[in-house]
């Protein structure tokens, strides 16, 4: 007889989803996956909104990454107006999309991966928990609170608000930066670096411990996705795409959001509502890919920053080409989260960050745009159309959690196969295949939207508990 394992919910994740683990007859695992099971349409019923409330609309699809939605979308309106945005404008937004991922990476290090990191993958579930991280060790701790509190408050110093600001807008900015607030926020820095460097540390400590782990997690060749500089330093708000083979060869290059869906495609499967992104020259699945931390450090030749730069000389030293094992996710978001700091530093040092002009106004003139930028789990895409009015007519959103679906699946798979043999396992063992989706840090929120005609089933059950009707659309 087969069975399947189900883990249901996948826990310390933003979002809802579940893992099945299908075993053979023999109890030997036969296949896996992950499912995304909550269904959002944010896409759909923003048809028929002024493509100028886009950025505020879209940054409400999570309070997670608010920041990422609303520069993407901005970039999409911008692109529908044809104007280019004031300077000090542009690096503000860079600011603020710095200040977010510093923040996201420390939820995502300290948060939701720590406890298995710090505590071990067989500890107790009830202590396995930034609570039981804090008790243990507990300058770790407060670092994970601190750099968490350095990257909101610097987006509350700009936006007024910590979540959902409305300060992006099509053009630029709403207001510029004051003298108080710079000067806040580079007395916040001593701080952050310290906490940075004491998380770098640490895993690196203890990162020779987890071996097994990294041959088993979404440890294989593929394909890597990111935002790239002229010179080849990597970049999160503006540049241009560039996918690699598992080699490090470049297949594509110079991909700018005008393009995006000329060469990347959705797949659908059954299983998820999150959509299976690929390179269309490629197909479907052979043209999937990698994003986000881990992929932005194999495409790219130098961070810009000095003290990146040397843990990323660090860091490319794990291999002699593409680094494959997604456990590395967790070592990659720190060193990201270093240049966060460092590039922060840098763009208050601009002699005209706090000039007044920070936004360029026009209408409609053309009826469709694309905005691409890095969030801190991925590449994210913004697509919109508008009618003659700047009504939305249609809008389709590729999120990283769909960018890295099929990694993400082939890693459940591949780690199930380690860890559940002859149809036995352990409540560790079926941890660390939740570990595997927790290296990736996907926003499950984020990624799912209407697709044409979502599947429904409506079951009616009786007060015993028993079915008696059900409908399927």
């Amino acid at each position: 007889m087969t069975q399947t394992i189900t883990i249901d919910p996948v826990t310390r994740l933003e979002g809802h989803g579940k893992i099945t683990i299908m075993l053979d007859s023999q109890g030997q695992v036969e296949d896996a996956h992950f499912h995304v099971t909550q269904v959002r349409g944010f896409e759909k019923f923003s048809e028929g909104r002024p493509f100028y409330e886009m950025p505020s609309l879209m940054a409400r699809i999570c309070g997670i990454c608010p920041v990422s939605h609303l520069l993407a979308s901005a970039k999409a309106c911008e692109a529908i107006m044809a104007v280019r945005i004031p300077h000090t404008a542009a690096q503000l937004r860079r600011m603020l999309n710095m200040a977010q991922m510093v923040q996201s990476h420390a939820l995502s290090f300290f948060h939701l991966s720590s406890p298995d990191l710090l505590l071990g993958m067989e500890s107790d579930p009830v202590k396995r928990n930034i609570f039981g991280v804090a008790a243990a060790r507990p300058d770790l701790g407060l670092a994970g609170i601190g750099l968490r509190r350095f990257g909101q408050h610097i987006i509350e110093l700009l936006g007024t608000k910590r979540i959902h600001t409305g300060w992006v807008v099509p053009g630029g900015v709403t207001e510029a930066l004051s003298a108080a607030h710079r000067d806040e926020i580079l007395a916040m820095l001593p701080e952050a670096y310290a906490n940075v460097k004491l998380a770098l540390t640490a895993y690196k400590q203890i990162a020779d411990s987890f071996s097994q782990e990294i041959e088993v997690f979404a440890n294989f060749p593929s394909n890597y996705l990111g935002l790239i500089n002229e010179d080849e330093s990597i970049e999160f708000t503006d540049g241009a795409l560039r996918l690699i083979d598992p080699t490090g060869a470049i297949i594509e290059d110079g991909m700018t959001a005008s393009r995006f869906t000329e060469v990347i495609g959705e797949a659908v499967e059954n299983y998820s509502y999150t959509k299976f992104v690929y390179y269309k020259p490629l197909g479907y699945p052979q043209g999937s890919y990698r994003v986000g931390p881990l992929p932005r450090l194999n495409i790219v030749k130098s961070m810009g920053t000095p003290q990146a730069d040397k843990e990323l000389a660090e860091f490319k030293q794990l291999a002699k080409g593409p680094i494959e094992s997604s456990f590395h996710y967790h070592h990659a978001r720190l060193v990201e989260a270093l240049y966060g700091v460092e590039n922060i530093e840098r763009i208050l040092t601009d002699p005209l960050i706090l000039d007044k002009h920070v936004r360029a106004t026009a209408g409609v003139n053309r009826l469709e745009g694309g905005g691409q930028i890095e969030a801190p789990r991925g590449t994210l895409n913004h697509h919109y159309k508008v009618d003659e009015n700047g009504k939305i007519t249609w809008a389709n959103l590729v999120v990283a959690t769909g960018h890295n679906n099929n990694a993400m699946n082939r890693g459940v798979l591949q780690s199930a196969r380690a860890y559940v043999k002859d149809g036995k396992f352990t409540p560790g063992a079926l941890n660390r295949v939740e570990a595997v989706i927790r290296a990736f840090d996907p926003c499950l929120s984020c990624s799912t939207h209407a697709f044409g005609q979502m599947p429904l089933v409506m079951t009616m059950v009786n007060a015993d508990g028993e079915v008696v009707d059900q409908l399927i659309r």
